[in-house]
């Protein structure tokens, strides 16, 4: 019996996706070339997780909603201010852009008792004073050493990833894996750098995420090229068309439920984590449409292009498979 919802495409297609390599490659170049230049010229909106700021821990004297304190402060002049609640709805932290006299990369404790005092007057309610419990100012230093740790997860990711499969699977998948990978990061940040979306802490994770699912996805459909290599007496071209044809209803259900997870974080989860949300949703998008129509594809290109020898079981592990009860 079939469950509707575990069937949004036939398990049977016979989609001619090679028909459809040439543009795909060229499309995806062009993509990648066009985010790099977007990135190089654009640059990032970047919150202030890295450009350092006013760091202000207030707790009210009751519950208190965290989208009011918001627009109350956008009210009173502090623009792109980051509130979030912790132990409770009583208790909030602010983050604040670098206000009045501070240098670059040092603290001014006359400046933050005023941004402190201004914050108070501007969140506080007749019958709901606002106190400060800890006040700092946080150099862009912080930022700095932020982005680098970022830049190292991903590289980490990233040489992580093409150990594994080199291992697991063959070295050219690895690569072409690795490179997809890439790409879907690349025109998901392109993405974000062309909307100004404000480039924090979650953004950082959603991209992190979006490497993860993309590295997953292309995985379950290499590990049916391997299989379909081994069994399957035809064409090259054809084996790569069944594989993406047998993993494509997989492939478009996992896009789904991923997307719909993060809209409706979108909706409900608030405006901290509309970044992590909206990265989610762009890169599932992406990371669909690069499993089918880009990463086997380039299996066929040059010194990428699998053949039957490639895959067929090597000695050792046909040994392996011997020796199994």
């Amino acid at each position: 019996m079939k469950l509707f919802p575990l069937h949004i495409l036939p398990n049977d297609t016979k989609i001619d996706f090679m028909r459809w390599r040439h543009a795909a490659m060229v499309v995806t170049l062009l993509l990648f070339i066009g985010s790099i230049a977007l990135i190089a010229t654009k640059g990032f909106n970047y919150a202030l997780d890295f450009t350092g700021g006013t760091l202000i821990e207030a707790r009210f004297e009751r519950q208190v909603d965290v989208e009011d304190v918001r627009a109350k402060l956008e009210a009173n002049g502090f623009e792109g201010a980051q509130v979030q609640s912790f132990g409770g709805n009583t208790d909030l932290l602010i983050r604040l852009a670098p206000q009045g006299e501070h240098a670059p990369g040092t603290g001014n404790s006359a400046s933050d008792q005023r941004t402190a005092a201004a914050v108070v007057k501007a969140i506080s309610l007749d019958d709901n004073k606002a106190t400060i419990q800890r006040n700092e100012f946080v150099g862009p230093q912080v930022g700095k050493d932020l982005a680098m740790n970022g830049l190292y997860a991903t590289l980490f990711m990233l040489v992580g990833f093409l150990i594994y499969i080199a291992f697991r699977f063959e070295w050219k998948f690895a690569i072409t894996a690795s490179i997809v990978a890439l790409f879907d990061l690349l025109v998901t940040v392109a993405y974000i750098s062309a909307i100004g979306r404000e480039f924090d802490l979650t953004v950082l994770a959603g991209l992190l995420s979006v490497m993860g699912f993309a590295i997953n996805d292309i995985i379950v459909v290499f590990d049916r090229v391997r299989e379909n290599f081994r069994s399957l007496r035809v064409e090259p071209l054809e084996v790569l068309n069944r594989s993406i044809n047998q993993t494509l209803s997989r492939t478009v259900i996992t896009a789904v439920m991923f997307f719909l997870s993060a809209l409706a974080l979108y909706l409900y989860g608030g405006t901290s984590m509309e970044g992590l949300a909206e990265t989610h949703m762009v890169g599932a998008v992406i990371v669909v449409l690069s499993s089918i129509l880009v990463a086997v594809p380039m299996l066929t290109i040059g010194a990428l292009r699998v053949t039957k020898q490639d895959l067929l079981p090597k000695a050792k592990d046909i040994e392996a498979l011997e020796r199994r009860p």
